[in-house]
């Protein structure tokens, strides 16, 4: 394994692989159908959930220096309300650009330094006892995917599918 530059990174980035891991695990076997459902019109549904979660990928490796976009920003950023007049995008579509941003933010936090993670980054929580730093955006970013992927887990055994596996797939690197 690599070392990254960063010794603070270094509790980040094995709950990040493992986030790879639960993100796909949790979503494994549901159904494009399913995963449009809501619980009595009061949840979001899975698409949303998992739309969310790749754009918090997206949006921590914006912070990381990245200038990918997530061609979904407009449904999920800053986690904006699910809207049923919207035309949301498969799950198969966003599993495509989970993959696609995931191993890139791996390596950009692999790459950080610590001087860069110390740097403020605004993001209007005003919360006295949370400094607004990219260290600290990566750790809040690590704390929704945690939170996404409980409500997926939640939203499976609703709709009649297993518990989440905890399977690791050693071929998944990010």
């Amino acid at each position: 394994m690599d070392t990254p530059k960063s010794q603070k990174i270094e509790l980040v980035i094995p709950a990040y692989r493992m986030h790879t891991q639960s993100f796909l695990n949790v979503l494994d076997g549901i159904s494009e159908e399913d995963a449009l459902k809501r619980i009595d019109g009061k949840t979001n549904h899975i698409v949303w959930m998992a739309g969310n979660f790749v754009n918090m990928r997206y949006g921590l490796g914006w912070v990381l220096g990245l200038r990918d976009e997530d061609p979904y920003s407009d449904l999920f950023f800053q986690g904006k309300a699910l809207d049923e007049s919207y035309s949301y995008p498969s799950l198969d579509e966003l599993e495509k650009k989970f993959h696609d941003i995931s191993p890139k933010v791996f390596q950009k936090l692999h790459e950080v330094t610590d001087e860069e993670l110390d740097e403020i980054f605004e993001i209007g929580m005003n919360i006295p006892f949370i400094r607004e730093t990219k260290l600290n955006f990566a750790g809040m970013c690590l704390g929704r995917e945690d939170y996404l992927c409980g409500q997926i887990g939640l939203m499976r055994k609703i709709l009649g599918y297993p518990g989440m596996s905890y399977d690791v797939d050693d071929n998944i690197k990010y």
